[in-house]
């Protein structure tokens, strides 16, 4: 059985992770959406919302993990 301590410490260092890479994603998303949005803004729309999706789908697979593991 692993050390809590160092299983706790894994735990924060994904979610660490997993927000800085989220934040990245939010920070250059205005401009990521008007670039393509000067192609199709139908496409910025949807990029847009699967940018905002795609965090939520993180956390929701990450608890998935969790759960199956038993935790």
């Amino acid at each position: 059985m692993a050390d809590p301590k160092s299983e706790s410490r894994s735990q924060a260092i994904a979610a660490a992770v997993i927000l800085v890479c989220a934040g990245l994603v939010i920070y250059f998303m205005p401009t990521i959406v008007l670039w393509i949005g000067n192609y199709s803004p139908w496409l910025a729309t949807a990029v847009g919302i699967c940018l905002v999706m795609a965090f939520f789908a993180v956390f929701w697979l990450r608890a998935r993990y969790q759960r199956s593991k038993g935790r």
